[in-house]
């Protein structure tokens, strides 16, 4: 990705020399830059002296493991924990590993330091050796996440009052996957759907989505989870409304007689909530007893503890930042998942940051200026719509002269150097005398010039035609034997098929 980074800026620099065009060969003669080269005759690449790519500091940040980056992509894990949660059917699990008697005192310790209601269950026994059973692996690469996520969720929960082992929660929710989305839209770690999110300060824009900031959701979360826990004074009924909102939870407690015990009124709440919190206090034992179990994560790179932020000064994206620090990346799209087009943008009123290894920080810090220049240069680069008014009236074609180049042509007719080869396909500066060019001009007078060119075309010794009402090129060409429309364009140095009544074609060669 870094490589592809760094090749795509040294190949859009205006009216230069990419390195794959170090070579000319036509019978011709090709003209670049102004200059008449020879068949065979070597092309000196010229350097780029503009790149930020060798900006040094600190030494490269170490290479995420490829298991934990790929859960920035990969959808499988959070599909996987919501169709479990869906589909749950607590039928008896055969794990003799885990005889009844020793989950029963373990769910009792645990059930001594937390206050969530972990008593033991047939059904919650049933959901814990199922997923130790089939969702080991799976399990172990979350259990590798929550080192970078977990410290982060402590210190929001505490600063609220919210008990600790809701960290939890985030695995139910959405598999530690910052930009997962439901099939109903919620999205990020903590699944906020729009509205919800917007009540609690956390914007949706065309860059940025702060449902998928691990630390702004993270604190909207708990708000959340405060609001509906103090309806409810109960933390297992609070985790139920927090999945399927208050008025269902208040609904069951009526089918099931004004009882507000979970396990009591489970039967009455929506499918996917009833399996939610047994699958929340499953999560919770297999994590709080994994060594028991012999889970064996593995670690990020770093921690948390091991990024800092710095303020965006101006617009940047993230592979500007990852050519000029060095960082992979897919390494900084995980640091920073809230950023939707990996662009961050620059918006009056707005602060929004960048979150970096700490080694990367004084490289960035210590360049700002020249990083921000490079980014600033790379976005005015970028293509850019055509004019408003493009049609077939406003294309002119103009046939490469002895001299020209791309950058002459351009100015010449008011455009840019990336609109001329856009417009015909051209993927280097090369350009072939005789070779015809497709332009939408700007410059009014270049189009007229070439205008005035076409009006005296020699008709000298050669048949012509005027054109009348109703005629049409493929008409014209059927009234003249052996002639075709192609033959009346290039006769008549004209690209468009529209043609005007009373105009005179040259119809033979």
């Amino acid at each position: 990705m870094y490589l592809s980074v760094c090749i795509g800026f040294s190949q859009t620099q205006t009216d230069s020399i990419s390195k794959k065009s170090s070579e000319v060969v036509s019978s011709k003669g090709s003209v670049i830059d102004g200059k008449l080269f020879k068949p065979g005759e070597k092309i000196q690449p010229i350097i780029d002296t503009t790149g930020v790519k060798n900006l040094k500091d600190l030494p490269e940040a170490a290479e995420l493991d490829k298991k934990w980056l790929e859960e920035l992509y990969s959808n499988s894990l959070f599909d996987t924990i919501y169709k479990s949660v869906t589909e749950m059917d607590y039928k008896p699990v055969d794990y003799p590993e885990l005889p009844t008697d020793t989950l029963k005192a373990r769910l009792a310790r645990l059930n001594a330091r937390t206050p969530f209601n972990v008593e033991y269950n047939a059904s919650l026994e049933s959901v814990i050796k199922s997923y130790l059973k089939h969702r080991r692996s799976s399990l172990e690469r979350l259990m590798g996440l929550s080192h970078f996520y977990f410290p982060m969720f402590e210190q929001e929960f505490d600063s609220q009052n919210i008990p600790l082992e809701m960290k939890y929660l985030a695995i139910v929710e959405s598999a530690l996957k910052p930009r997962a989305r439901s099939r109903v839209g919620a999205t990020g770690i903590w699944q906020f759907m729009y509205g919800t999110g917007k009540e609690h300060d956390l914007n949706v824009s065309s860059y940025v989505d702060d449902r998928s900031d691990p630390i702004k959701s993270t604190k909207a979360a708990a708000e959340y989870l405060n609001r509906v826990y103090r309806i409810f004074n109960d933390w297992d009924l609070a985790l139920a409304a927090y999945n399927s909102g208050p008025g269902n939870v208040n609904k069951a407690i009526r089918r099931s007689g004004g009882s507000k015990n979970y396990w009591n009124i489970r039967h009455n709440l929506p499918r996917e909530t009833a399996g939610y919190v047994p699958a929340f206090l499953a999560t919770m034992y297999i994590f709080e007893y994994a060594e028991e179990h012999g889970f064996k994560p593995e670690r990020p790179p770093f921690q948390l503890v091991q990024t800092d932020t710095v303020h965006v000064k101006q617009m940047i994206s993230l592979n500007h930042v990852s050519e000029a620090t060095g960082i992979k990346i897919e390494e900084l799209q995980f640091l920073n998942p809230a950023y939707k087009l990996d662009i961050i943008p620059k918006v009056e009123g707005k602060t929004y940051t960048l979150r970096l290894p700490r080694e990367a920080i004084g490289t960035f810090v210590t360049h700002e200026d020249r990083i921000y220049e490079f980014a600033n240069t790379e976005f005015n680069k970028r293509e850019k719509p055509l004019p408003q008014v493009v049609s077939d009236d406003t294309k002119i074609r103009y046939r490469v002269q002895s001299g020209d180049y791309l950058g002459k042509i351009a100015r010449k007719y008011g455009v840019r150097v990336s609109q001329l080869k856009q417009w015909n396909n051209l993927r280097s500066n090369n350009l072939d005398i005789g070779q015809r060019l497709t332009i939408y001009p700007k410059n009014h007078g270049g189009s007229s010039t070439s205008t005035s060119t076409k009006k005296v075309l020699n008709a000298a010794g050669k048949q012509t035609y005027k054109v009348k009402s109703g005629d049409s090129l493929w008409t014209i060409s059927q009234k003249f034997s052996g002639v075709s429309v192609q033959n009346i364009k290039d006769w008549n140095d004209i690209s468009s098929n529209k043609l005007k009544i009373g105009m005179t074609l040259i119809v033979s060669k």
